[in-house]
């Protein structure tokens, strides 16, 4: 095991002492009310009955820093963890935070860096070649300890070890899973603007491209679910929001597409780690209201999270998921309170 600092230690320290588990335990609860159809009010946000009083001040950590240490790694991810307790309405939880580009570095894609004083998580840079694009789906699966997939799997080993000397954070302190994101924003993120394309020129190419994305992916969470059992109850992800069923996808690329190319390109590969995972949630940013409806009727969904309402047509994104039971989840706040006066409000379906 990483030998823990001493300020790492004092900060796992004070957050066993600070976790109540009565007001946690309440906490949870008032989150599976809300997303099991339990909550009567118009809109949810969690309220923590007692907050707590943190006793250690520990400087943060320049993500530059944590990437290529654990013992940063695991400071970054808990200094949060004590704010958090002293809030009314965020959760405790950590992952292994590597950026959006772990998945595609495991495929070779070189990783960026940024700037240390952006304190921003590294990327990947996208190939921008259809030929080593091709070359890289005749290889098959790549090797998962290439790229970020070591210190992935590495940091997850670290906190389930620090964490289970802790009971109370090995309790409530939850490792949720990593950035995976979902088959067709690895796909651009790992070809580049290519890949658009492709859908027209090259059809058969990207169909193979995303079913080896979306067989890694599979092969990542698998071996990431081996070190922390699936729950398919719900989980937490970020500080923000819980959510129904094991994962949550992101479809950020498919704002991108018309429905007819997310119908072929985009949902049969998110219904099928749906199905596999026992259900969960997807996220996009940007645009999402032209494939809402086909989005809304895969198979266990259970809800979406969506960053940008003023870019979409609210109507059409209510209508197939409040309005049908599914949950919109960490919605922003003035955006909710404006339209909670639409006919039938959100049917008691949305978080802030």
């Amino acid at each position: 095991m990483v030998k823990l600092s001493s300020e790492t230690l004092a900060l796992l320290e004070d957050i066993e002492r600070c976790i109540d588990p009565e007001t946690e335990d309440d906490f949870i609860k008032q989150w599976e009310d809300f997303l099991y159809d339990r909550f009567e009010g118009d809109i949810f946000s969690p309220k923590r009955k007692k907050l707590a009083t943190p006793k250690v001040s520990i400087p943060g950590v320049n993500i530059n820093d944590a990437i290529v240490d654990y013992d940063l790694m695991l400071r970054h991810q808990l200094l949060p963890v004590l704010g958090v307790l002293r809030r009314e309405n965020l959760n405790i939880c950590v992952r292994s935070n590597y950026g959006t580009g772990i998945m595609t570095s495991l495929f070779g894609a070189e990783i960026f860096t940024m700037p240390r004083e952006n304190n921003t998580l590294p990327t990947t840079r996208s190939l921008n070649d259809t030929d080593k694009l091709r070359e890289i789906v005749e290889k098959g699966i790549p090797d998962l300890n290439t790229g970020f997939g070591r210190r992935v799997f590495e940091f997850g080993e670290l906190c389930k070890e620090a964490f289970s000397k802790y009971p109370k954070i090995e309790k409530y302190v939850t490792v949720y899973h990593p950035d995976t994101q979902g088959p067709l924003d690895i796909l651009e993120l790992l070809w580049g603007g290519e890949m658009f394309y492709a859908m027209y020129d090259e059809p058969e190419l990207v169909h193979s491209a995303i079913q080896l994305v979306t067989d890694t992916y599979k092969k990542v969470l698998d071996k990431w679910y081996e070190l922390f059992p699936k729950r398919t109850d719900m989980n937490p992800h970020w500080a923000n929001l819980w959510h129904r069923g094991a994962i949550l996808l992101r479809s950020d690329s498919a704002m991108n597409l018309s429905p007819e190319l997310y119908d072929e390109f985009a949902a049969p590969y998110d219904k099928h780690l749906l199905e596999y995972y026992g259900g969960g949630c997807v996220h996009f940013c940007g645009r999402g209201d032209h494939y809402i409806e086909t989005m809304c009727n895969l198979p266990l969904i259970h809800g979406i999270n969506m960053s940008q309402p003023e870019y979409n047509d609210m109507e059409k994104i209510y209508r197939n998921t409040v309005d049908k039971g599914l949950k919109i989840l960490a919605f922003k706040k003035p955006w909710a309170e404006a339209d909670l006066s639409r006919p039938g409000g959100f049917h008691h379906n949305l978080s802030i």
